[in-house]
């Protein structure tokens, strides 16, 4: 039986990554998309001289604030009323945001920026329930063992960049490249357990 007795909520994330972590703690959630895909991903375009912090900070906000906006509207949800947890990850490298890459060279180029360096990883969550919205910020710091030419062009040909902030998935072969982390592996994968506990936690509490 689980101990911690988390409210069920709506996970407006499709990726595989937040559920498994979401299930490993014994969360009850359903996953909910945002109707205009299109929308969603302009929000994740840095605004000009934005910096890391305040610009995964911000996307997840608007996430959120899109995702409670479009549950307030749809009458199926009228009686089904759960908070709505969003995650935003992002890496950064010399204060450089690395997206999703575009294509293979552009994966190349980041797996080359990050090899045998030290980079960092922000993850920033919100909960938005009938009590407002709650944020956290997750920060971590990874090294990347050195890699040849030949490791970087085997690990493109599996795909696994592809999709991924930073062009590796901590939770696939990527894990192979990474000599130490300091921060949270959970967030690093994409959602901070820690924090998130702690907020679904409070939110169980009485509102004093």
């Amino acid at each position: 039986m689980n101990p911690l007795h988390f409210p069920k909520i709506y996970l407006a994330s499709q990726s595989p990554r937040r559920a498994e972590l979401l299930k490993q703690i014994g969360v009850p959630f359903e996953v909910v998309l945002p109707h205009d895909a299109a929308a969603a991903e302009r929000l994740e375009i840095p605004l000009p001289d934005e910096n890391p912090v305040d610009y995964v900070q911000r996307v997840c906000l608007a996430k959120a604030q899109m995702m409670q906006a479009q549950i307030a509207n749809n009458p199926k949800f009228a009686d089904r009323v759960h908070p709505i947890l969003c995650a935003d990850t992002t890496v950064v490298f010399d204060n450089r945001i690395l997206g999703k890459p575009e294509d293979a060279e552009h994966a190349a180029q980041m797996l080359r920026m990050l090899s045998g360096n030290t980079h960092e990883v922000y993850t920033a969550v919100a909960l938005a329930s009938t009590r407002g919205i709650e944020q956290a910020l997750a920060r971590s710091m990874v090294r990347f063992h050195p890699l040849s030419e030949s490791d970087i062009q085997a690990y493109i040909a599996s795909g696994e960049p592809f999709g991924k902030a930073g062009a590796y998935a901590i939770q696939g072969y990527g894990a192979c490249w990474v000599a130490h982390l300091s921060g949270s592996f959970s967030a690093v994968k994409g959602l901070p357990i820690f924090e998130v506990a702690q907020m679904l936690r409070h939110l169980a509490q009485p509102n004093t």
